[in-house]
């Protein structure tokens, strides 16, 4: 009954009431922080700034004793630069994964970039167009490096304005494994663990699930960054064993179709 009841306050977003004491709890520390760096500015010989209250923009949650970060987005991103450099395509594909991955990379591989909802986005070395998961713009068997990451997971359920479709995934697999060409290279990200769709933010899946999917291709590496805290690290080449004791895990998987 406990459980149920934390399920729901969950739910209805109170399960956020913590963080919003802790931060609220900060200002007054922000607030000494101020008094002293202003009695400071007085001090100095050249006021080289304005400082006005209104342009106060508190950043309270930042002291922390190491710096945090989003694992899955550093790991995977930086797991897939280093597959695409030693891939060394003429021209790398990728398909709605992250910006950062692919303004990165792009320096020193060429890389096309299609998004349902295309970013603004101009780089040398970077073509940035509309592409559409359910119907790609390209030939079939005509792609011989592509990435499709943390993206997969999403197609169906709405959440970025794509039609609400409960196979959403299955027809985008299907597209990806249609246009790549014989010989190419597939990076594939989604979230591992035990298989649920959290409405409408994901779905999770299990490592079995991911294989059969792509039966039909090689895999070449299943690497993955784990949950909590032992998410501190790529395990390079992990087993099915360690997939599935994951609640959220980041699964990255390395492809070829033969």
């Amino acid at each position: 009954m406990k459980e149920k009841i934390k399920n729901i306050l969950k739910l209805i977003g109170i399960g956020g009431l913590r963080s919003l004491l802790l931060t609220i709890l900060r200002y007054p520390s922000f607030f000494l922080d101020l008094r002293r760096f202003i009695a400071l500015s007085k001090k100095s010989k050249e006021q080289r700034f304005s400082l006005e209250m209104t342009d106060l923009y508190p950043c309270v949650n930042d002291k922390t004793t190491s710096t945090g970060f989003d694992r899955h987005y550093v790991f995977h991103t930086a797991w897939a630069a280093r597959k695409v450099k030693k891939i060394s395509p003429k021209v790398h594909y990728d398909l709605s994964s992250s910006l950062y991955f692919n303004a990165i990379v792009s320096a020193f591989v060429p890389i096309q970039f299609y998004d349902y909802r295309p970013a603004i986005l101009n780089l040398t070395g970077l073509l940035s167009g509309k592409g559409d998961l359910y119907k790609l713009p390209f030939e079939d068997s005509s792609i011989d490096s592509l990435s499709c990451m943390h993206v997969v997971e999403h197609i169906g359920l709405g959440r970025y304005g794509d039609p609400v479709d409960y196979d959403g995934d299955l027809k985008a697999i299907s597209e990806i494994k249609r246009v790549l060409s014989s010989g190419g290279n597939l990076l594939f990200v989604v979230p591992i663990g035990q298989n649920k769709i959290m409405y409408n933010a994901h779905r999770i899946y299990t490592y079995e699930q991911i294989i059969t999917l792509f039966s039909d291709l090689r895999l070449v590496e299943f690497s993955l960054v784990q949950d909590g805290i032992l998410g501190g690290t790529i395990i390079e080449n992990a087993n099915e064993d360690i997939a599935n004791k994951q609640q959220y895990g980041c699964g990255m998987f390395w492809f070829k179709k033969t």
